[in-house]
Formats: C-alpha cells, structure tokens, sequence
C-alpha cells in the first residue's frame, strides 16, 4: 500500500515538474504531452481521493478535446468518449465490400463493429435491414449514436449507413475513401440523405 502512495506522489511530481518546465506558447506538441501524462496520471491516482477527482477531470477533457479534434467537431464534454474514441480508432481505414475490420470495412460492417465494440450489441450486417430495426428520429433531433440512412432518391432501397456524431457531422465508410468523417451538408450525403434511427441501447 505504501509502495502505490509512493508511487502515485512520485509520478504527480514528474508530471507538474514537466508541465512547469514547459513554456506556455509552445507547439502543439506541448497539448499531446500533456494529455499523455494527464491520463497516466489519472491512470494511477484514484477517482475518490479529494483533489484527485479534479486531475481525472482534467484528463478526460483532455481526452474529449483530442478525440473531438481527430474528428472535426467540437464537444460539449456530454458525449460518449467510448464511442468518439471508437470511432476515431477506425479513420483511415480502407473501404473493402463485405467486410468488417481494421483491414478493410463497408458501411454496414463499421457500424456494426463499432456498436459491438462500444455497446456490446449485434446489429444487423446490411444498411437496409439495420433500417427496419431502429427507431426514426427526425433529423433536427439527432444524438450522437444515431444512425443515419441514404437512398438515391424516392422509391430507391437504402444503400449507405453511417453513425452521427454531432453538427450534422457523421463517420461512414464510404467506398472512395474508407472510414471519414462527413458532413450533412455536403450536396452528396444532403440530397441521398433518407432519414436516421437511434438504436435501444
């Protein structure tokens, strides 16, 4: 027990004898060092300990604003940081039919690894039966987690899912250019866009 007391004091001193050291201006560098040493921090101190709960806020704002910054949007600190970070785990990765990995992925099987991943739950595999499974939602409504539909216009089936961020921002994999973040309002993704779901979690 004495060890782990030890322990946590020496690893605040490196931290706060780091932080201090730095300049105030430097380079974005600086915030990335900083995170990094905030969530080891938070990593050995505990949560229930008086002023540390204020050190594991600080990293999770931290965590927020990086993961937030990866995805283009802004946070309100409100939002789920598993799924944001799940999410952002998943950019680059190239677009591939039929499959649902880190090596390649379409639409439907990114969602539903991420829904797996995050919330434990078995979606659907195709965009359009994943349709029939959620409750609509209209779109001035939308939360983070929803999960939004596109057809090619009336009468046409559903052929692309994605799962909405916040400020009309979505992540898809879309098939020129693998797992993005996307906008609502780009003329594409605005004219093909069909309706969003919320899925019970």
């Amino acid at each position: 027990m004495k060890n782990s007391i030890l322990y946590c004091l020496a690893a605040a001193a490196m931290v706060l004898s780091f932080l201090f050291e730095q300049a105030p201006a430097a380079s974005g560098n600086l915030v990335v060092a900083s995170s990094q040493q905030a969530s080891l921090l938070g990593g050995l101190l505990p949560a229930d300990e008086g002023d540390n709960a204020r050190t594991l806020s600080n990293a999770d704002s931290a965590a927020y604003d990086k993961v937030a910054e990866r995805l283009g949007i802004e946070t309100d600190y409100n939002e789920n940081k598993s799924l944001l970070a799940t999410v952002a785990s998943w950019l680059g990765t190239p677009y591939r039919y039929g499959s649902s990995s880190k090596s390649g992925t379409d639409c439907s099987g990114f969602v539903t690894r991420v829904f797996k991943e995050v919330y434990g739950l078995t979606l659907q595999r195709s965009s359009r039966s994943m349709f029939g499974t959620v409750k609509r939602v209209d779109k001035d409504e939308m939360q983070t987690g929803d999960l939004v539909f596109f057809r090619r216009g009336p009468g046409q089936p559903i052929y692309h899912v994605g799962i909405y961020l916040k400020d009309n921002k979505f992540a898809h994999a879309a098939t020129n250019g693998g797992v993005m973040v996307s906008s609502l309002q780009q003329a594409y993704y605005s004219r093909n866009f069909y309706a969003a779901g919320r899925v019970d979690r």
